[in-house]
């Protein structure tokens, strides 16, 4: 297994920061959301985020509502995830879940990390979880070594910034707004400060998401991040394909653009 936070190390090397993917397992379908994220990691993609479909996902905007309402409509269940992970795992990208929390609790903290670590994934990002809420998941990810990422927001006070970096096995999630995931025509100017703030608040690495979904963009949150992750407009390429493979290979193409903009971003 490559951890996320090896794999942002290892960019960081090649003088660049870290693409960051997220894809829903189970849209359009199993097999191509499996296809899209393996098309994700060949185009460039160094982590991917996998999303087990979830029936209220309130953080997210319409597009990602959509495409995991309809893998849910069609089936997809949370045991599904885990081949996932296997696949994208061997693809030697760093496979991480990106879930509510309601979720993992359902399934079982402990069982649903044994089978993470079991397939070969890196850790769980917790968009609705908080440190101070988390005892059962500090244990289930201590034994099982996973990384744990925890988010932080322009709203987040100096302690809170702390606190969620001392938390964070791995790295920390920046939201660059406050809102739900979405495509946004510029990324928010309170990006840049919050990773300096997250810094200085003692995190090793701090990547940054909501909203980004141009080469442009990319480049310029990788000039000051270690990581940038791109979700809806992966989903998006995905949802408006006119067949499930044009939409895998449409996945590649925004990747190795998103790619080529992550190291422009880093060389200039």
């Amino acid at each position: 297994m490559r951890t996320s936070a090896s794999l942002i190390d290892a960019a960081r090397a090649e003088g660049r920061a870290a693409l960051i993917a997220y894809l829903p397992i189970g849209f359009p379908d199993l097999e191509t959301s499996a296809a899209a994220a393996e098309a994700a990691a060949a185009g460039g993609a160094d982590v991917l985020e996998l999303g087990p479909p979830y029936s209220d996902p309130l953080m997210d905007g319409p597009v990602i509502q959509t495409a995991v309402d309809a893998a849910l409509r069609a089936g997809t269940r949370t045991t599904d995830l885990f081949g996932v992970v296997e696949r994208v795992a061997a693809s030697g990208s760093g496979a991480m879940v990106m879930s509510y929390w309601n979720l993992v609790d359902r399934y079982g903290v402990a069982a649903f990390a044994k089978d993470l670590a079991g397939a070969g994934g890196s850790g769980i990002i917790t968009p609705d979880l908080i440190p101070d809420e988390a005892a059962e998941w500090f244990a289930a990810s201590d034994e099982y070594r996973l990384e744990r990422v925890f988010l932080v927001a322009p709203s987040s006070t100096p302690s809170r910034l702390r606190a969620t970096a001392a938390a964070c096995r791995g790295w920390v999630y920046a939201a660059s707004t406050m809102g739900v995931t979405g495509i946004r025509s510029e990324v928010s100017s309170s990006a840049r400060a919050l990773v300096e703030r997250t810094r200085e608040a003692g995190a090793e690495r701090v990547c940054v998401g909501l909203g980004v979904s141009t080469r442009a963009q990319a480049a310029e949150v990788a000039g000051y991040a270690d990581g940038v992750i791109v979700g809806t407009a992966f989903v998006r390429a995905l949802a408006e394909a006119p067949s499930p493979a044009e939409g895998v290979v449409a996945v590649r193409a925004l990747a190795e653009e998103l790619a080529a903009g992550v190291r422009e971003g880093r060389s200039t």
